[in-house]
Formats: structure tokens, C-alpha cells, sequence
């Protein structure tokens, strides 16, 4: 108790232990939504909300989720609208906050006013769903992927980030005879790797998340997202077309099923991609933004 006392003082031990405990009221629920999911039909609607291990352990409830028709398309839907969906995010953000921090571009001041007046005062979803409709959109998962290609305020964070590398490298680089792209990959990504990484994050959590504009552009079950189906599932309660269409289980199975326990389990099949994401990304929090750098 002395050597810890020795390392922290009053108020940081206070401190971790305040955080502790917001930590716990976080992932607790998370792994009793975990533990009921993976127990068995019988026991799982017995389980208290602080039960964070399963009972009689059983995949029953994947094993009919992932069976179903709809949703695992619907899983894979998701997964290509957020690659490719961020990946394209990524890459007009970057290059757009790299133009717009560039000393010497012209109207520099009337772009910036611009883009942020169309993030202040957002056209609404009608003239939005009357541009798709006229680009043939309507049906398709680019719809939902195109609509969203830039986030302005997402654009001006990672121009804060650029804005911290130092003009001296870039001069530096320009007599080395580095171009725009030379600049862009081998100056500004190497030293910007924790906004990167951070904007990266939100346009993926974002485009996972993606739930009313695909309700809307996309009409086909098969092409929707996973959380319009996870809607249809949780919220509204549509607990018979889950299992509707399955045949693994005869009626005995489905009369002992939980319902409540499958809805758990559609929750942690959404959320497990997302959740592995972060800690791919967290690593770039403790490298400082000019890390490798020069220095004055």
C-alpha cells in the first residue's frame, strides 16, 4: 500500500478508481449480453443483469442467426458498405484537407466559408433523395456509400491535424523534388498517422452504423444494411421473422427458444466487427503527431 501510495497520489488514485467503475458499468453489461447469448434457452431468461458468464453453454442462438436468409447478407452488405464506403471517405478527405491547408491556394477563405455553411445549413433529405433518384441511385448501395462521401467536420479536424506539420518539412521536401503526391504519402500520412487513424475510426463507426438512409435508398431486403434488420428484429420486436424461415429447429426446439437471448445474440454479431476495430486503431493515440519528425 506504501509503494502504491509512493506511486500515485490521493487524488490519482481517486481518480482510477472513478474511472474504474464507469469502465465496469461500460463492459459489464457487454458481457452479460455476451453470457446470456452463448447460455442455454433454459437457463438464459434466469440470468441476472450482473451475470457476465454463460450457463450450460450453447450456440443455438448463432447457430439460428446466422443461419438466417437475410441477415447474414445483410452482415456482408455492411461490411462492403464500410470498407469501401470509408475507404472513400479516407481518401477525398485527405486529399481535400491537404489542398485546403496549402499556403498558397487561391480562394482559400470563400471554400472553407463554403463547405462550412453546407455543414451548418444541411439541404434536407428530400432534395438529397431527388438527386439519387435522378443518378439512378435508388436500389443500390452506392447510393447509401456516395451520400456520405465527405463529412465536413470530419475534413476539418484532419486539417487540424495537417496544419501541425511543421512548413519546413514541406520546403524541405520541395527541394528534394518531392511533388504533391510525394508530399501527401511520404510527409504528411507518416506524420498524421493518429488523426488518420482517428478519422478513419468515426467515418467506420458511422458507416457501420448507417441505418435511416439506407431504410430509405435501398428497397431490397437482401442489399440493406445489417442495422435495418437488426431494427426490424430488437425494436419492433419481429421476433417471428427470425426464426420463420429456419428448418434447423423442429417445434419442441422453438417453443424452449429465448427470445430474448437471440436478440442478444443479433446484438453481439453487429458489434463484434466494430469492437475490433479499436484497438487496431489505439495504438496511433500514443505516437505523438510528430513522431520521426525533425525538430527545431
Amino acid at each position: 500500500m506504501k509503494k502504491l501510495k509512493d506511486k500515485f497520489s490521493f487524488y490519482q488514485i481517486i481518480i482510477i478508481i472513478i474511472f474504474t467503475f464507469i469502465t465496469l458499468t461500460m463492459i459489464i453489461p457487454l458481457l452479460n449480453i455476451l453470457a446470456i447469448s452463448l447460455s442455454d434457452s433454459s437457463v438464459s431468461a434466469k440470468m441476472s443483469g450482473l451475470e457476465i458468464l454463460p450457463r450450460n453453454l450453447s450456440l443455438l442462438n448463432y447457430k439460428v442467426i446466422l443461419s438466417h436468409p437475410v441477415l447474414l447478407p445483410s452482415l456482408l452488405n455492411s461490411i462492403f458498405i464500410t470498407v469501401v464506403g470509408t475507404a472513400i471517405n479516407m481518401l477525398l478527405t485527405t486529399t481535400a484537407a491537404y489542398v485546403l491547408t496549402r499556403p498558397k491556394l487561391v480562394f482559400k477563405k470563400v471554400l472553407m466559408v463554403f463547405l462550412i455553411f453546407m455543414m451548418l445549413f444541411d439541404p434536407g433529405i428530400v432534395p438529397e433523395y431527388l438527386v439519387i433518384k435522378d443518378l439512378g441511385l435508388m436500389g443500390s448501395q452506392w447510393s447509401v456509400i456516395l451520400v456520405n462521401a465527405v463529412n465536413v467536420y470530419y475534413l476539418i479536424i484532419m486539417m487540424r491535424f495537417f496544419n501541425e506539420i511543421p512548413q519546413e518539412m514541406f520546403e524541405a521536401a520541395e527541394i528534394d523534388g518531392c511533388g504533391h503526391l510525394n508530399l501527401l504519402f511520404k510527409v504528411v500520412f507518416p506524420l498524421s498517422k493518429a488523426g488518420i487513424a482517428t478519422i478513419t475510426m468515426f467515418y467506420a463507426v458511422l458507416r457501420w452504423n448507417e441505418y435511416f438512409k439506407a431504410s430509405i435508398y435501398i428497397g431490397s431486403a437482401k442489399k440493406t444494411t445489417l442495422q435495418v434488420i437488426l431494427r426490424q428484429f430488437i425494436v419492433l420486436d419481429d421476433t417471428v421473422s427470425i426464426i420463420g424461415a429456419q428448418n434447423i429447429l423442429n417445434y419442441n426446439e422453438l417453443a424452449k427458444l429465448d427470445y430474448n437471448a437471440l436478440k442478444y445474440a443479433t446484438i453481439i454479431v453487429a458489434i463484434i466487427p466494430i469492437l475490433i476495430l479499436y484497438p487496431l486503431v489505439l495504438k496511433y493515440y500514443a505516437g505523438d503527431v510528430m513522431a520521426g519528425g525533425i525538430k527545431e
